[in-house]
């Protein structure tokens, strides 16, 4: 995939409206500090293009990237943050749910989880919240570059069996580092949007 043009076009937050948006959508989720910027940013070839905060739990709104006029990046707010209030955590999941629900053109979600450690009852109950309204999500396996090689499938079966992820799943282990993983991530957003394409072409 050749990115030709970047641009963070719509900021939703918790009381605004969802924008009608005519390309596909592929949405972000994982926890503060998985990474989640850092793969955006390599998606969209850019150092540090998407939003980043000082202090996790901080992103409070959900940003949609129009990436070469044709798809969108949407990042979703980090969840997990214990210093943030459950009223304020109430708040974020109803802002993603309604997203989740409501988006005519999300086609995919990737799930972000750090391969090092065990995934925890927050990542379990996102997991769980994403396949409850229609999705089968892509787990992106992150910080890869932090461990062994000869370490990844071990690490990955502990996240498949925590998750308890549904058989066909695909997971990618990726490293902002060196990019490893960049390519199936590309892969999988480009099946998406030919399907699009051809869902488009003959209209049922």
């Amino acid at each position: 995939m050749k990115i030709k043009s970047v641009n963070l076009e719509t900021v939703v937050g918790i009381t605004s409206t969802l924008p009608e948006n005519i390309h596909p959508e592929f949405a972000f989720a994982g926890k503060s500090n998985v990474g989640k910027s850092s793969l955006i940013n390599a998606i969209m070839n850019r150092k540090s293009y998407a939003r980043t905060s000082a202090q996790p739990g901080k992103t409070q709104t959900i940003n949609f990237y129009n990436v070469n006029d044709e798809l969108y990046l949407v990042d979703l707010p980090g969840y997990g943050y214990a210093k943030v209030s459950q009223e304020t955590k109430a708040k974020w999941g109803k802002m993603i749910e309604r997203y989740l629900q409501r988006s005519k053109q999300l086609k995919a979600v990737f799930l972000l989880i750090d391969i090092r450690h065990e995934p925890s009852a927050n990542d379990c109950d996102m997991y769980d919240w994403i396949v409850h309204n229609g999705f089968q999500p892509v787990i992106i396996a992150t910080k890869s570059d932090k461990i062994s090689r000869g370490q990844i499938d071990k690490h990955l079966k502990v996240i498949r069996t925590k998750l308890k992820v549904r058989p066909g799943t695909m997971m990618i282990p990726f490293s902002a580092q060196n990019k490893n993983g960049l390519e199936q991530v590309y892969e999988v957003m480009e099946s998406f949007l030919n399907d699009a394409e051809l869902q488009n072409d003959n209209p049922v």
